[in-house]
């Protein structure tokens, strides 16, 4: 565990619900969504990005998910997400999710996110702002 998270320095737990198994008796494909935004908000307040998006009107978006199911997981369980960037351009970055669950000592769950800058008044997109940039920066890894 102590690996993983020195691998994933900024990293989020969140604790597995009973309401988050299906029929099948594990937790729901849908749900990893929900745990990949936990820790994208998560990471998004780490880095300030919410103190300076009322005053612009620019904030993220997401443009597209995509999650990859390695090992299914069931309650109960706390599983470790950790957050990484890459392939940051002028208007957007990826954030890449890795899923660690304590229960099995192992990666369950890979996905990213295409996150877009998007400016509220408009309705565009819009430039990722150089304080947004230096910290996604300070964060990226080099893309594989």
């Amino acid at each position: 565990m102590q690996t993983f998270k020195d691998q994933y320095p900024i990293h989020t737990d969140i604790t597995v619900a009973w309401a988050d198994m299906d029929a099948l008796q594990h937790v729901n494909n849908v749900v990893y969504l929900r745990y990949f935004e936990i820790a994208r908000i998560e990471f998004l307040n780490k880095i300030n990005l919410f103190d300076t998006i009322t005053p612009s009107g620019i904030g993220p978006v997401i443009s597209e998910n995509n999650v990859r199911y390695k090992r299914p997981v069931t309650f109960p369980d706390t599983l470790t997400v950790g957050v990484t960037i890459t392939d940051i351009k002028e208007d957007r970055f990826m954030m890449n999710y890795t899923v660690f669950s304590h229960a099995q000592n192992a990666i369950t769950t890979t996905g990213n996110s295409k996150v877009v800058m998007f400016d509220f008044t408009t309705g565009q997109k819009a430039l990722i702002t150089e304080p947004l940039l230096s910290a996604l920066t300070t964060h990226a890894q080099p893309n594989n």
